[in-house]
């Protein structure tokens, strides 16, 4: 299964502010993350919608990991960002199979194991030990390009 770009920037983004001990910006996100700001902005106010983040007007204001987001799992965030669906479509155009093809129960087994799997991990593990300080200096001034 392959997720979306949304999915994986509010990953990325969710990881990042999780690191953080302050506030950040939309624009340093994108800049940090090499996002384009216009998604990163999208994406932020789908993060704050599903209580990862909290965002705060102003010109002290910024973003940053809402206190309870650590417990949230990233099968919740996948599930938010990605949908429903199932991987493969049967009905559009319906398939010839259908009526007696294994694949498709098949293939939801597998997508159900692979959220399973995500929602064990909850977004505050995903910073723990060595990762924090990594994804903080991702994009920073003086890194070598």
């Amino acid at each position: 299964m392959k997720l979306n770009r949304s999915t994986d920037m509010a990953l990325r983004i969710a990881m990042f502010t999780a690191a953080s001990e302050t506030r950040t910006t939309v624009d340093e996100l994108a800049t940090q993350l090499s996002l384009p700001r216009s998604h990163v902005a999208k994406v932020v106010q789908r993060l704050q919608r599903l209580g990862v983040l909290v965002t705060i007007r102003g010109r002290s204001g910024g973003v940053a990991f809402a206190e309870r987001a650590g417990e949230l799992t990233v099968g919740e965030v996948v599930r938010a960002f990605e949908g429903n669906d199932e991987v493969v479509n049967c009905e559009q155009p319906t398939c010839p199979l259908l009526g007696g093809c294994r694949l498709r129960g098949e293939l939801r087994r597998a997508q159900a194991a692979f959220l399973a799997v995500l929602d064990g991990v909850r977004l505050g593990d995903l910073v723990d030990g060595a990762a924090g300080p990594l994804l903080l200096s991702l994009g920073a001034p003086g890194r070598g390009a």
